[in-house]
C-alpha cells in the first residue's frame, strides 16, 4: 500500500514505542510526504525533543530513518496541482492533498478538517491499523 502522510503523523514517529514508527518502517507500504514536511520537522526539532524526552543524537538518528521510509517529494513535482486545492479548508494541508493528487494516493492524517475536502480519500491511524488487521 502506498500513502501520503501529513506532518502530524510524522511527528509521533518521534514517540517512544511509536506504533506510528512500526508502521512507517514496514516493509510493504510506501510513504511519500512533501519536502516542506521535513523542514516543519526539522523547525521544530527542539520542541520535539522536549516532548518526546529523546536527546539530540536520538533524534537525529530517527530523523535520518524517516527520511529512509518515507519519500520526501519537492514542490515543484506537485506544484501544478496546488490551485486544484485552493478551496480546502486548511491551506496549511494544501501541499499533501496536492501531493496525494499528483501521485493518486490517499493520505494519512488525523486531522479531521480534511475528511471534510473530497478531493482524495483521507485515512486516520485507526483506520490505517484497521486495515493492516483485517
Amino acid at each position: 500500500m502506498k500513502f501520503v502522510v501529513d506532518t502530524n503523523v510524522l511527528f509521533t514517529f518521534f514517540w517512544d514505542n511509536s506504533f506510528t514508527r512500526g508502521i512507517l518502517l514496514d516493509q510493504d507500504f510506501e510513504f511519500f510526504a512533501p519536502e516542506y514536511a521535513l523542514e516543519e520537522i526539522n523547525d521544530k526539532t527542539n520542541e520535539i525533543i522536549r516532548k518526546t524526552g529523546i536527546s539530540h543524537d536520538k533524534f537525529k538518528e530517527l530523523r535520518t530513518d524517516l527520511a529512509i521510509c518515507v519519500e520526501f517529494i519537492p514542490t515543484g513535482e506537485y506544484s501544478d496541482f496546488l490551485q486544484k486545492v485552493s478551496d480546502i479548508p486548511d491551506k496549511n494541508d494544501a501541499d499533501f492533498v496536492a501531493l496525494a493528487l499528483k501521485l493518486k494516493l490517499p493520505l494519512w492524517s488525523n486531522d479531521k478538517q480534511l475528511k471534510k475536502q473530497s478531493l482524495v480519500k483521507v485515512y486516520s491511524t485507526k483506520e490505517i491499523l484497521k486495515l493492516l488487521y483485517k
